[in-house]
């Protein structure tokens, strides 16, 4: 691709700043800057024991690293200032040194020294991604994330969302405009009401329940198999797992009036988010209302089948919302940084030494 974002999904839980960042400034050198990062900090123990570990850390533990894991990456991202390389080959000198600072952080999880064996990258730093709605999720998200996922049932959750989240932004001194929250929604697309209709209908004929108690157990931190599948959702109290889709969860479970089976066949049918089922009119119709009654600044797409809902999407819906001037016609910037509205990250030397 020449213009489409690169988003990597990795957990701040389970890696290293300096790895990770180098990784993630390495993809940006070689896209011309059109590098994410996805931080997510993990909610499943199944992916501890993968990691030498018998259990995850505890919520806030997890929150705490992946805070400090930021930090240092920051560091070794911006250690090296614009006009560092030289290559002059007549004095055979190819860098700065001056211009090329050691991170020196010393924190209570990473000790790390740099300076990154890697250039700054055309963007500064990847546009860093967040998903996580507890107020853990949404602190970290105010003082370090630029796009925000999440996942929202209705107008009215998204816009409590979308306030919050932008108040959280504020109270942390940023500008509330820097930070993108961009909902999950699957659509589900036909040429006529009736066609998408049966499109949602086959598909829901195909839902594997098993899958779905096995994706609510891992949510909920402990096995659903046992409960009676059309007896009403467990008590799930306190979890150390995800907990913002949790709540989403039950909460849908208590409005709806949910049994197990059916929260479960949600769970494995649409992962909990949003499920919109129409024509393009009616599909750009409900994008639209949630765009200008605050409840989204876009949206993160989400095809039920591969390829052809993808492709009814394109064909159908994105033309649209380019008719109504809801989506671009072309991309005007060369960085994904750019094109999504977002200003180049400051470079603060003040914490750190030359190399």
């Amino acid at each position: 691709t020449r213009h489409i974002g690169l988003a990597a999904t990795a957990s701040t839980t389970f890696d290293q700043p300096f790895h990770l960042a180098r990784a993630m400034a390495s993809i940006d050198h070689i896209s011309h800057g059109r590098a994410a990062w996805n931080v997510v900090t993990s909610f499943s123990s199944d992916a501890a024991r993968n990691f030498s570990r018998d259990d995850l850390p505890s919520h806030a533990e997890r929150y705490e690293v992946a805070r400090e894991f930021l930090e240092a990456s920051y560091k070794l991202w911006d250690g090296w200032e614009e006009g560092a390389i030289v290559r002059d080959k007549h004095s055979g000198v190819y860098a700065i040194d001056e211009k090329i600072h050691a991170a020196n952080h010393q924190g209570k999880h990473f000790s790390v020294q740099g300076p990154l064996n890697i250039a700054r990258s055309p963007q500064g730093r990847p546009v860093i991604i967040e998903a996580g709605s507890s107020p853990a999720g949404q602190q970290l998200a105010a003082e370090t994330a630029e796009v925000v996922f999440t996942a929202a049932a209705t107008l009215e959750e998204g816009q409590a969302f979308y306030r919050s989240q932008k108040k959280f932004v504020a109270d942390a001194g940023r500008n509330p405009d820097h930070l993108l929250i961009l909902p999950g929604v699957m659509p589900i697309v036909g040429r006529t009401k009736a066609e998408a209709q049966e499109t949602w209908y086959q598909l829901n004929q195909l839902v594997d329940i098993d899958n779905g108690i096995e994706q609510l157990s891992a949510r909920f931190g402990f096995d659903l198999s046992d409960f009676p599948l059309d007896g009403p959702v467990p008590d799930v109290g306190a979890t150390e797992g995800g907990q913002s889709r949790v709540k989403l969860l039950t909460d849908l479970a208590a409005r709806e009036n949910l049994t197990l089976r059916e929260l479960a066949a949600v769970a494995a049918g649409s992962r909990g988010h949003r499920v919109v089922v129409g024509t393009a009119e009616e599909i750009a119709d409900d994008f639209q209302l949630w765009l200008e009654q605050q409840g989204a600044d876009g949206f993160n797409i989400m095809p039920a089948v591969l390829p052809n809902q993808l492709e009814l999407f394109v064909e159908l819906v994105i033309p649209e919302l380019r008719r109504r001037g809801l989506f671009r016609e072309e991309y005007q910037y060369s960085t994904l940084r750019e094109n999504l509205g977002l200003p180049q990250p400051a470079i603060n030397f003040a914490n750190v030494k030359s190399a």
